[in-house]
């Protein structure tokens, strides 16, 4: 497992906006993949950095984006108390998210070219779709992302294969809504996977909250990097 160094960054944005981003990386990074993390309804927080880090010892260069730098820079929501979280999130504009995703896949390219992957959790699974539509990705990945289904419209507009990932006792993404996901990507010229674990609920993966599901988790994880190394190949 490689030694990894990890900073704080500052992204500009086309918009003209400043973006911090968690930056983590092997300390030998040449030649490593990119990977683009983005973040649940609670910010850029110990949990999406740890999990960056994770990434980061196994071989990726990433960066984690705070997509809150508009209007609550270095924000860091709590479990307990979601509504502030829940508010920021509701307040993001798909073209501005287009902005951050852009700007964050230009700060790869740097040090990995076009070697660059995404993934995101919760509010985050809904970006990486974006990121999918917005930028070309060569593997997306999503957990338990919410509000999908208003945009899988776009699934023709997809750059790269997509793995979803669902809890089965999700009381925030029902049945119906994975289902029109799965239709809605249909339309992409890529390959997707959908994987919906039956004892797992939202945010399965989160090992900070309740609803964490350890063997859920250790799976997907190993799902993903599968994924993800597959696909770089391309």
């Amino acid at each position: 497992m490689p030694d990894i160094r990890s900073e704080y960054v500052e992204l500009v944005v086309a918009d003209g906006s400043t973006m911090r981003a968690w930056h983590t990386r092997p300390t030998k990074h040449a030649g490593h993949a990119g990977l683009m993390l983005f973040q649940e309804a609670f910010g850029v927080n110990s949990h999406i950095r740890s999990v960056a880090d994770r990434f980061a010892k196994a071989g990726y260069v990433v960066i984690a984006p705070e997509l809150y730098h508009r209007a609550a820079p270095e924000f860091e929501g709590k479990y307990e108390d979601i509504a502030p979280s829940i508010a920021l999130a509701r307040q993001l504009k798909r073209e501005d998210l287009e902005h951050d995703v852009r700007a964050t896949y230009d700060f790869l390219q740097q040090s990995s070219g076009d070697k660059i992957a995404c993934v995101g959790y919760c509010m985050g699974g809904r970006v990486s779709f974006v990121a999918n539509i917005t930028v070309p990705v060569k593997a997306a990945a999503s957990y338990y992302g919410g509000g999908l289904g208003d945009m899988i419209g776009r699934a023709s507009d997809c750059s790269a294969p997509m793995l979803f990932f669902w809890g089965e006792q999700d009381q925030h993404i029902p049945g119906e809504q994975r289902q029109k996901v799965a239709e809605g990507m249909r339309d992409s010229r890529h390959p997707s996977v959908q994987v919906t674990f039956s004892d797992a609920g939202h945010a399965f993966f989160n090992d900070q909250r309740p609803s964490y599901n350890e063997a859920a988790s250790k799976l997907a994880w190993e799902l993903t990097l599968s994924f993800f190394e597959q696909n770089l190949q391309r």
